[in-house]
């Protein structure tokens, strides 16, 4: 156990000095190409601090596991969201652009939507067992091409919020500074994760205790870590733009790419689990109306930790 603990603080140092390299590196592109923080944030953050995710439902489609699959994403998407946004909105409120609330968070809501109509159609309200078949696959990744095209192409010309003005960072640096926090926030995650598991085994408790809990937030530490450290800088747009990018791609992009590899059925993940992710993403767009308008502020980051925790507490009542 020392040494599980020798590398739990290895991963969460690994963690934060990653986090902070990709954060400056991310917005020294954001400066020298005229490119908003959100879009960096939605695009290359998005993507990097997603791999996690990647990895581990890739290989979970391949070994004939549709619910680790699915439930990878499912979990990571709602934590993105009611916890960590919760948490980052308590350090620093986040303010919403025009396009967050027009396009950025309705595009969220519609990848939702469009995963619960590939997972149940012909399947589960229409068949037997819900899953994604690779004609769904195909689908999905074909709207994540689109999607990367489009945000691209909507970027240029400016941002729509200006990025700071600073002393413009050598591309050289900051591709290292991005490479470097990627790698620091993947592998000091897994260490993180693999080592907690091992301590909580060590003390009997259930693997599905384990899932639900350390294994969700395990696998979404790049995206907390990035948005706290991002929140603490003032880059805000960036920590937005982190979470909607990483719950487009995981839907997109790793359900996609799963199912591409390996299509799956699932027969644990239950609606109240699939409803909770389109809820959470809907709660998001809301919140840029309510309280004060127009930002995501302390009290609906509290609103969206309480959630967080009541949806835990269902979860570890209905482990059954």
């Amino acid at each position: 156990m020392f040494f599980d603990i020798l590398w739990i603080v290895a991963g969460l140092v690994m963690i934060l000095v990653g986090s902070d390299w990709l954060v400056e590196g991310a917005s020294g592109i954001a400066r020298k190409y005229g490119l908003s923080e959100f879009i960096i944030g939605m695009t290359i953050v998005g993507i990097g601090t997603s791999m996690p995710e990647l990895v581990s439902s890739a290989l979970s489609a391949v070994g004939g596991h549709g619910d680790m699959a699915l439930g990878n994403v499912t979990g990571s998407n709602i934590c993105n969201i009611l916890l960590i946004l919760g948490v980052t909105a308590l350090i620093s409120p986040i303010a919403y652009t025009r396009s967050n609330i027009r396009k950025d968070l309705p595009m969220a809501i519609a990848v939702s939507v469009a995963l619960l109509v590939f997972l149940y159609n012909g399947f589960g309200l229409f068949g037997d067992v819900p899953g994604i078949s690779r004609v769904d696959a195909s689908y999905l990744l074909s709207f994540f091409a689109i999607f990367m095209i489009d945000s691209f192409r909507s970027s240029k010309g400016g941002a729509e919020e200006p990025t700071e003005k600073a002393e413009p960072m050598p591309m050289g640096k900051a591709v290292v500074l991005i490479v470097l926090g990627l790698a620091g926030l993947i592998f000091g995650g897994r260490f993180f994760v693999d080592h907690t598991v091992n301590i909580a085994e060590s003390f009997n408790v259930s693997e599905a205790f384990i899932s639900i809990t350390l294994m969700a937030v395990g696998t979404s530490l790049p995206e907390l870590a990035t948005c706290v450290v991002a929140a603490l800088k003032g880059k805000n747009q960036l920590a937005l733009g982190n979470i909607i990018g990483s719950n487009i791609f995981n839907i997109l992009l790793i359900i996609g790419a799963s199912a591409a590899i390996s299509p799956f059925e699932i027969q644990s993940i239950s609606a109240v689990d699939m409803g909770m992710v389109l809820a959470s993403v809907v709660m998001l767009w809301l919140a840029a109306f309510t309280v004060k308008r127009g930002k995501l502020d302390r009290i609906e980051g509290a609103i969206f930790l309480a959630v967080y925790i009541g949806y835990v507490v269902y979860l570890t009542t209905h482990m059954g």
